[in-house]
């Protein structure tokens, strides 16, 4: 069986233990999570969420920007520039695309 296989077939229990266990570091028994565990475990969860359509807001890593979106506040928005004075104008910042 291909790891593409094994996603494909994961039951979600399954899913919902390993998202668990990475958001607490600890297997269901207790046990702690060696790096290479995490590791291995989010990619498996990130497939698993991408493969079967999991809405985006419901996925591993994502971030709500709400209100926030688009304004000085949000990381994918860059400054244009500084006012002659040098302060910042909340106006002069721009939403950067990745």
């Amino acid at each position: 069986m291909t790891y593409d296989e094994l996603i494909e077939r994961l039951d979600p229990t399954v899913y919902r233990s390993l998202r668990q266990s990475i958001e607490l570091g600890k297997w269901p028994d207790g046990r702690k999570l060696t790096p290479e565990q995490r590791e291995i475990s989010l990619q498996a969860v990130i497939y698993y969420e991408t493969l079967h359509n999991v809405p985006e807001e419901q996925r591993t890593g994502y971030i709500d920007r709400g209100s926030k979106a688009g304004t000085a506040c949000d990381p994918s928005v860059q400054r244009a520039s500084r006012g002659s004075n040098g302060d910042v104008n909340p106006d002069q910042f721009v939403e950067v695309k990745s």
